[in-house]
């Protein structure tokens, strides 16, 4: 991999990835990536039962086939690390260990919800767990993760800040103001492009003059990769080489990850710019759960009484989140004022 500043971006090979990483792999690791990965999937099916029953209202984006992409960067993550993304946020707050009560919750507009009910699905916030939400504005999080990184190198904490962002936003000027601005003073970020072929209903073909979006920092020195975005265990690899750069004080990255989300780009989206047969190909190829419980089986690191366990454990999580959510009650509109003012 790149490693200087301005040393040229590549492509990531799959096959000498996945050998190394699968030598390197334990299976505890691999326990926990798996555990991970199905608690978002199973939390993002639930939030979707939810809104069709009404309980969550307003837009909801779901991560449902993306779930290696997170997983695998936040095994890599420190505590003093930052975490900033966009609308299709929910995984990120449970990789971030968030509790899924508090998730839950603030989806259903509940005061037990991280922002008490007043973000809902895109703006919820976590100090504790260095968590910085969920932006709704196509290209925010970009330049905001940016201010996060420049924090992180003002205060010489030796954390770095992971910037999550769609194909759909590489195209917005900030991104570049960003880019620039973290390559000339070697901000500690790692600017994560979450490329699932669509922005909103817009093939990316279509939007993007040039579709190798890890080149994109090429002209501010900003070295790139792109990574197979539905196996865990590349991105895991790819994060640990990346995150050891930044961490260095070499400056800023490019990871494009390669992805795809099997639902549309929102709850109220019926993705007929794309087949049936197209989801289903991905889902029966690619898919990132069903690929790492087949690698654990075949390679008898883990029976399936075991994986059975981990399934009960994270419905239970799911249900409880659930349950919590509709139980808690809606906030006294006197919260509206709240959080408005900070007076320093």
């Amino acid at each position: 991999m790149a490693t200087e500043a301005k040393a040229a971006p590549r492509k990531r090979r799959a096959a000498k990835s996945s050998a190394r990483t699968k030598a390197n792999a334990n299976p505890e690791e691999l326990l926990q990536h798996y555990g991970r990965m199905l608690l978002i999937r199973r939390f993002e099916e639930k939030a979707g039962q939810l809104y069709g029953m009404g309980l969550i209202g307003g837009f909801c984006h779901l991560y449902i086939g993306q779930e290696a992409v997170v997983v695998g960067l936040h095994a890599t993550a420190k505590e003093q690390d930052s975490v900033i993304t966009t609308y299709r946020d929910h995984a990120h707050m449970l990789a971030c260990d968030m509790d899924a009560k508090g998730v839950m919750a603030e989806l259903t507009g509940r005061i037990g919800g991280y922002s008490r009910g007043k973000g809902g699905s895109m703006h919820m916030f976590s100090r504790e767990k260095n968590f910085f939400g969920g932006h709704g504005i196509v290209g925010a999080s970009v330049s905001l993760g940016t201010g996060l990184a420049f924090a992180h190198k003002y205060r010489e904490d030796n954390g770095i800040c992971f910037c999550y962002f769609g194909d759909g936003s590489t195209n917005q000027g900030q991104v570049y103001e960003s880019f620039n601005m973290a390559s000339l003073w070697k901000l500690p970020i790692i600017y994560v492009i979450e490329n699932n072929k669509y922005g909103m209903g817009t093939s990316i073909e279509r939007a993007s003059a040039t579709t190798d979006l890890y080149r994109r920092g090429e002209s501010f020195g900003i070295p790139g990769v792109q990574v197979n975005g539905m196996n865990v265990l590349e991105v895991k690899a790819a994060a640990d080489e990346v995150t050891a750069h930044v961490r260095s004080g070499k400056g800023p990255y490019v990871m494009e990850m390669k992805t795809y989300r099997y639902r549309g780009h929102s709850m109220s989206d019926p993705a007929k710019y794309r087949t049936k047969e197209e989801v289903s190909a991905v889902r029966k190829e690619s898919d990132p759960l069903d690929n790492l419980r087949a690698y654990l089986l075949d390679n008898k690191l883990v029976d399936e009484v075991a994986l059975k366990e981990i399934d009960r454990q994270v419905k239970e999580v799911v249900n409880e989140s659930a349950e919590f959510a509709q139980q808690s009650p809606e906030p006294d509109p006197a919260e509206l004022y709240t959080d408005v003012l900070l007076e320093a």
